[in-house]
């Protein structure tokens, strides 16, 4: 290469050189001012949501601005104070107080676009009065697999470390109910049942209640726990599934939705579903008859995952914070009694 072609290659390399060390300070010194106090990110706003009465008590758990920060949640904030009412981000109802009429909606306060949420655990075998709420809320929270804000009574969630020995099996069926109607079809079933299996029967319709921290100690001993649900709907999954069985590690035998709607939630083979069988004669011998190395095939799941309950309704509605930018503002249920009946 000539003198002056050397001369020329060295200024191109130069100025490339030095415009990258320029674009380099320039970003850098970017950095620093966004990281200067008076350049700082705005910082996320916190989110408010009103409950407006808490479920099934007149005296609400106490709430902190942290409160939905232990569910991962930084930015939520529930509180019970109706003065917020004017500029919560979102209002929860709970339909068993606004169907026995110990609360009511703030229809003439309610803000303009304000969404209001419509909540319920209960079946719509036991829940009333939806026809008054038609065009009034905009989501509904529930354990309908479809609700805009679903929770359900439990779910299972990988296990860190081994799962804690069971304690030893020596009794072989229980059921814990609290209202024992005949005209329920979980009791004509136990009525079909009892002739030929050995059901221990627990709770306040029975002769022997159980105090809420004898429960699980009391069922763990047992192989199968009869987790029949007071009514039959669609994903209607309760703690007696979650809690009853699985927690206290019996195998659920399930009266419920379909088959395939518990799988959705747990390994089909986690649980016995009564509809397998032609009768309740054939499902008695298949539980009596069950030798322990087919047993111990329901309870294989148990080495990976674990049961989380989600029964503290604080956690249920922090969980509307974590829906609220994913769903519609102009939505509403015209019809909420044909939309949870159907």
């Amino acid at each position: 290469m000539s003198h002056a072609g050397f001369s020329s290659a060295w200024r191109r390399w130069t100025w490339r050189g030095l415009a990258g060390a320029a674009l380099t300070l320039l970003l850098w010194l970017a950095r620093l001012l966004q990281l200067a106090p008076g350049h700082a990110p705005a910082p996320q706003p916190t989110v408010t949501i009103l409950v407006w009465h808490w479920p099934f008590t007149a005296q609400p758990p106490e709430l902190s601005r942290n409160t939905c920060a232990a569910y991962g949640l930084s930015h939520c904030q529930l509180s019970t104070n109706r003065s917020l009412l004017a500029r919560a981000d979102a209002v929860v109802f709970h339909h068993r107080e606004l169907e026995t009429r110990r609360s009511y909606l703030p229809l003439a306060q309610r803000p303009r676009g304000q969404p209001w949420v419509w909540a319920s655990m209960e079946s719509p075998s036991h829940t009333h009065g939806l026809h008054r709420l038609r065009g009034i809320f905009n989501w509904v929270l529930s354990y309908r697999r479809d609700s805009d804000i679903f929770v359900p009574y439990g779910r299972l969630e990988p296990r860190q470390g081994p799962a804690p020995p069971l304690p030893a099996k020596n009794r072989l069926a229980a059921w814990v109910i609290s209202n024992f109607h005949e005209r329920q079809q979980r009791v004509q079933l136990y009525r079909q049942l009892a002739p030929h299996l050995r059901v221990d029967v627990f709770g306040r319709a029975s002769r022997r209640p159980l105090c809420p921290n004898c429960l699980l100690p009391t069922l763990a001993p047992y192989h199968f726990y009869l987790a029949f649900e007071n009514s039959q709907h669609r994903d209607y999954i309760t703690e007696k599934f979650w809690r009853n069985a699985l927690a206290a590690g019996a195998v659920p035998v399930v009266l419920g939705p379909p088959r395939a709607t518990y799988e959705a939630f747990v390994p089909r083979d986690a649980f016995i579903h009564v509809d397998d069988f032609g009768s309740a004669f054939e499902l008695a011998t298949f539980l009596t008859g069950m030798n322990e190395s087919h047993y111990q095939r329901f309870l294989a799941w148990r080495g990976r995952l674990r049961v989380q309950l989600l029964a503290d309704w604080r956690e249920r509605f922090c969980a509307i914070c974590a829906r609220l930018p994913h769903l519609p503002r102009d939505q509403v249920y015209e019809d909420l009694d044909g939309w949870f009946r159907g």
